[in-house]
């Protein structure tokens, strides 16, 4: 956040119908407030890289009835790179997240040819919880599964393939991505990259799409594809990585990262089966992808993303730093804006949100692009409300 120097300063810009605000102290009281709020935020757990794990990235957390946390990532063996091998590992919390398990527990063997990866765990309305991960075979076979657990985790159902084989692609769904309306209905978010057949060049251009469930995951139906808005004489940016959030009015908003600039947002009335046209917004973020969860102690929202909004010239395109902001309208508007990581080489990125009694996990990407590829590392931040909310 760029301080103003004696004076109190404002930055508007228009988020989808309404303002994202960005407001600053004067200069001293800013500077004392970010310092005292930064030795607030703990960062209780890294998972660095090592010889024979070379990544750990795309987790994600759920709360289990004991009152533990387990977080499950991707642990990579056979490389750094999107297509080395990978099975899933789990570390436990016992204490609200503040301390983890120093070893690494295997959750899921590597059942696809080359890796699985990306967790989205969800506690269902029934009680059990589900585990979403991809599976991938090669560049034109990359698909979404899920897996139940009966009892907390000790032991997972096989999996239930959410595509079938005659719709095989390339699907990409981020970690920490799946969510469960209000009305029962299990969504998956995807990015569908058609990759031309018998080549081994990535599409970068995905089509945005669900796939839901209104029988706990039993069947599951495919929803359209979400079109893009065009500008007359510009580019049309390419999408990736979408995230859905249930606005409380049962809307569906559905946010992608793109080349463009921006987040790119739209809409759904019917629980993702169709959407309006995706239209750029003013979360200004490089390549790279937000995520947005509600804050259950006060129904307000958070966002977590890396904000170029202003950004200096020598960081643009780069995934840093790492910001969070809430809303209070449904995201029509955002405060509280507040850089938490700032490393230059850092790389800030696949952020899974987990919320405790009085603060909030954040299991995400944290590498640093002089010593790996930036997805290498992974730390999960605890961050207090207080701190959020700026108290």
């Amino acid at each position: 956040m760029n301080h103003c120097r004696g004076c109190y300063c404002g930055v508007y810009v228009a988020v989808l119908a309404g303002l994202l605000q960005i407001n600053c102290l004067p200069a001293g009281e800013d500077e004392k407030k970010t310092t005292d709020q930064s030795r607030m935020i703990q960062r209780v757990l890294r998972l660095p890289a090592r010889a024979n794990n070379p990544r750990n990235s795309e987790g994600d957390f759920i709360t289990l009835k004991d009152g533990r946390i387990l977080f499950v990532y991707t642990h990579f063996t056979g490389g750094a790179a999107d297509h080395s091998s990978a099975y899933l590992a789990g570390r436990y919390s016992s204490d609200g997240g503040k301390t983890w398990s120093q070893e690494d527990e295997t959750i899921i063997e590597n059942d696809g040819k080359q890796n699985i990866m990306s967790v989205s765990l969800l506690r269902l309305q029934d009680g059990r919880i589900a585990l979403f991960y991809a599976r991938k075979n090669s560049l034109h076979d990359l698909l979404p599964v899920m897996r139940l657990s009966v009892d907390e985790g000790a032991h997972w159902s096989e999996p239930v393939e959410i595509i079938p084989q005659k719709e095989v692609g390339y699907y990409v769904l981020n970690n920490d991505r799946v969510i469960q309306l209000k009305n029962g209905r299990i969504v998956v978010p995807l990015a569908l990259h058609q990759n031309l057949p018998g080549s081994d060049r990535f599409n970068p251009n995905a089509k945005f799409l669900c796939y839901y469930s209104d029988d706990q995951g039993k069947t599951w139906q495919r929803g359209t594809e979400v079109v893009v808005e065009t500008q007359p004489g510009s580019k049309q940016p390419y999408m990736q990585e979408p995230g859905l959030i249930e606005l409380k009015d049962g809307t569906l908003m559905g946010f992608c990262r793109t080349n463009g600039g921006s987040q790119y947002v739209a809409f759904s009335q019917d629980g993702g089966q169709t959407f309006s046209e995706l239209k750029p917004s003013q979360i200004i973020s490089p390549v790279s992808p937000a995520s947005i969860e509600r804050i259950p102690s006060t129904g307000d929202l958070l966002l977590v993303w890396n904000n170029h909004q202003g950004i200096d010239a020598k960081l643009r395109g780069k995934r840093t730093p790492l910001t969070l902001a809430i809303s209070k309208d449904e995201g029509k508007t955002w405060q509280q804006i507040q850089n938490i990581e700032t490393n230059p080489n850092g790389w800030y990125c696949y952020t899974a949100i987990e919320f405790t009694k009085d603060g909030v996990l954040l299991g995400h990407c944290a590498g640093d692009r002089t010593k790996n590829n930036g997805l290498a590392e992974s730390q999960i931040t605890l961050v207090p409300l207080s701190v959020i909310y700026g108290k």
